[in-house]
């Protein structure tokens, strides 16, 4: 799949990132992870941290696909409102799951510490407006019942939106416990950390097909090696629908700029992650290098040439939209430009575990606005269930959840 199209930001910030061999000899582990980008990173990595003899396979350079175009906002809150959630799972499920986001956000903090090198993690404020006044009394339920569930948030009228930030809307949430990272260097970081523990890892080395034993599964590559394993997950992002083709995943594109470096950031108390209450929306960030990162006015397409058609329309309409909410940043420009495939689930939770179709197999297909936090949800889900043979939380994301149990395998 052609993922991206564009001038990238992240992979500049990390000029010369490590660099692993191809798989030259037939080899044999406990666990092999298909793809290293920011899952393939962090469940390998939490896997090799349990003692899973693991092995991680990509068929391109770690971390150069998806991640790579990711903007790495890193919150609790999700695309789907709780409330939204609450009627489609019932209260204790949906709630469950909002906990289960913002205890990820924390974990991911906890592991950027011990890592080779820091992925720029920064704790962040989120401010999440209404677009409009006709989305007012649902973004006041929304409040309403998060606050009923203790998660850190608080309403912000008009006027109180007007003394803060250099904008004015007729209503906000703001929340705590959420956070800002660089997606390619926490990638990386990951697995150089884990190899250099002892765990191994091939770039260029593409998984081509498989034959599954009673006890094993023996993965062959484009060079017609051979890795004999235990268990096998598949992260492998998007491109896992080459794999499984599953009536709940929907695909378009969405769109990202990153402007100059400034000097300060006038009304945006403490830089806080922005986003909004219209579909599709825009989300705004800041970066360790004091850039302003915008993204969205998605489309309704996932054909690579039509992204890149629309590039610099969306562009010029990303950077229209910052310049009016912070005019006295001064005159803004879109040093980098980028599209990407953008996948995301109809019900709006990840999809995670085994499926009875392919024995010895777990995948992690984490579509969403919030990729990473998902990430690590599926690390953790993914560890327990083969190490301990279960996790508590494993019947929220499960493949084969009730409103969506087709699938097609290609």
């Amino acid at each position: 799949m052609n993922l991206t199209t564009g001038k990238l930001l992240w992979p500049d910030t990390l000029p010369d990132s490590p660099a692993y061999p191809r798989l030259e000899d037939d080899i044999e582990c406990d666990c092999i992870v298909i793809g290293g980008g920011e899952a393939g990173a962090i469940i390998s990595y939490t896997l090799h941290n349990r003692g899973v003899d693991t092995v991680v396979v990509d068929k391109r350079r770690l971390a150069s696909g998806t991640v790579s175009a990711s903007t790495g906002l890193l919150q609790w809150m999700n695309d789907t409102p709780l409330l939204s959630m609450i009627h489609s799972f019932g209260e204790e499920k949906a709630v469950r799951f909002y906990k289960l986001c913002e205890q990820a956000v924390q974990q991911i903090g906890l592991v950027t510490r011990r890592l080779d090198f820091s992925p720029d993690f920064i704790r962040r404020d989120s401010l999440c407006y209404a677009s409009s006044a006709d989305d007012v009394p649902k973004l006041k339920q929304e409040y309403e019942v998060l606050t009923k569930h203790g998660f850190p948030v608080q309403y912000l009228e008009a006027a109180s939106i007007a003394a803060r930030y250099s904008f004015r809307k007729p209503g906000a949430i703001l929340s705590q416990a959420d956070a800002e990272m660089n997606p390619y260097k926490y990638a990386n970081a990951l697995i150089r950390t884990a190899h250099r523990q002892g765990m191994r890892v091939f770039q260029e080395t593409e998984v081509l097909r498989h034959q599954t034993g009673k006890n094993h599964i023996v993965f062959y590559t484009n060079d017609n090696r051979r890795i004999k394993a235990r268990t096998a997950v598949f992260a492998t992002g998007f491109e896992t629908m080459e794999i499984i083709r599953h009536p709940n995943t929907v695909f378009t594109s969405s769109y990202v700029i990153a402007t100059q470096p400034l000097d300060v950031f006038p009304g945006w108390p403490n830089r806080c992650l922005i986003w909004e209450t219209a579909r599709p929306y825009v989300y705004i960030r800041t970066t360790a290098d004091n850039r302003i990162v915008v993204g969205g006015k998605d489309e309704n397409t996932s054909v690579p040439e039509e992204r890149k058609r629309h590039l610099s329309s969306k562009s010029d309409q990303l950077l229209q939209t910052v310049q009016q909410l912070f005019p006295e940043a001064g005159s803004l420009r879109a040093e980098y430009a980028w599209s990407a495939a953008y996948g995301r689930t109809r019900d709006g939770l990840p999809m995670i575990g085994a499926m009875e179709q392919f024995p010895h197999c777990y995948f992690a297909m984490v579509y969403g606005g919030n990729g990473t936090v998902y990430s690590m949800i599926a690390a953790q889900i993914i560890a327990g269930l083969l190490t301990e043979g279960r996790h508590p939380n494993a019947d929220l994301v499960r493949i084969d959840r009730p409103t969506h149990s087709l699938w097609t395998p290609v």
